[in-house]
């Protein structure tokens, strides 16, 4: 199905979870609904959350049913839709600006070039390979993933930052953001470099990370255009649905819209 390397990872994980649970309670190995579904209520009895043990389960379910095993798949938990997100995990764009001021004044400006292209373009940390040179000069990047093909376009002041960046690094082809032995930087190596800004800062640790940048691309994006549908072209969902979470705003900033509407007199 061509899914991203971190996904395959993380299926191997809960699968493997199931697995070593089933050697723990000295069961059978042959899987069964059954055991499944007691799997299933012994996570929710350890405290994960239901949103994790879906994850899990849908792991499990894709390869039970790779197997031909589909009379052993258990149903996901239901969850009601989330109105709001949670603030401690929500990063505003006055925490953003100051984690890149962070990487500047530490000098550390492939970071914050880094910080400032996830941003501004929407990529996910997995798509900033496809940021090179050719797509910097060209004022776009084509990005291959998951099966689908889709160009993202570069704004014209992060182009001349980019250009200015890779000449003074002698970077002429390829990613531009690499290792000093030249391969594309890796995810753990952004996310564990995004967390070293948070203590200086003066932002929350949980809501430093890659994706976040994506969310405040996208709410950002939406407030100018108020497009959904060109929203979910540029992040690359297959459905709005997908979309409409970045959307979610905290239950703070609800309220404050509520209390503009002047209704309670």
């Amino acid at each position: 199905e061509e899914r991203a390397e971190s996904t395959i990872k993380k299926y191997e994980r809960d699968i493997g979870r199931l697995m070593a649970w089933l050697r723990r309670g000295k069961e059978e190995e042959a899987v069964t609904k059954e055991k499944v579904l007691r799997w299933r209520r012994e996570l929710l009895e350890e405290g994960k959350a239901p949103g994790t043990v879906n994850g899990m389960l849908t792991a499990v379910n894709g390869i039970l049913s790779f197997l031909g095993w589909k009379e052993c798949c258990v149903q996901l938990l239901k969850v009601q839709r989330r109105v709001f997100r949670e603030g401690r995990r929500q990063l505003e764009r006055g925490e953003y600006e100051r984690l890149v001021s962070t990487a500047e004044r530490q000098g550390r400006k492939r970071l914050k070039l880094l910080m400032e292209t996830i941003c501004s373009t929407g990529i996910r940390v997995s798509e900033v390979e496809y940021i090179t040179m050719e797509a910097v000069k060209a004022g776009e990047a084509e990005i291959v993933l998951k099966g689908k093909i889709r160009t993202i376009l570069l704004p014209e002041k992060l182009r001349r930052k980019l250009m200015k960046y890779a000449k003074e690094e002698g970077i002429a082809t390829g990613a531009v953001f690499r290792t000093r032995r030249g391969r594309p930087l890796s995810r753990r190596q952004i996310w564990s470099e995004m967390k070293s800004l948070c203590r200086e800062a003066g932002v929350e640790a949980s809501k430093v990370f890659p994706h976040n940048l994506r969310h405040l691309f996208a709410v950002s994006f939406y407030r100018v255009s108020r497009d959904i549908v060109r929203l979910a072209d540029i992040l690359g969902h297959s459905s709005i649905e997908t979309t409409r979470i970045y959307l979610i705003t905290t239950g703070k900033e609800c309220a404050r819209q509520l209390n503009r509407l002047g209704l309670v007199r």
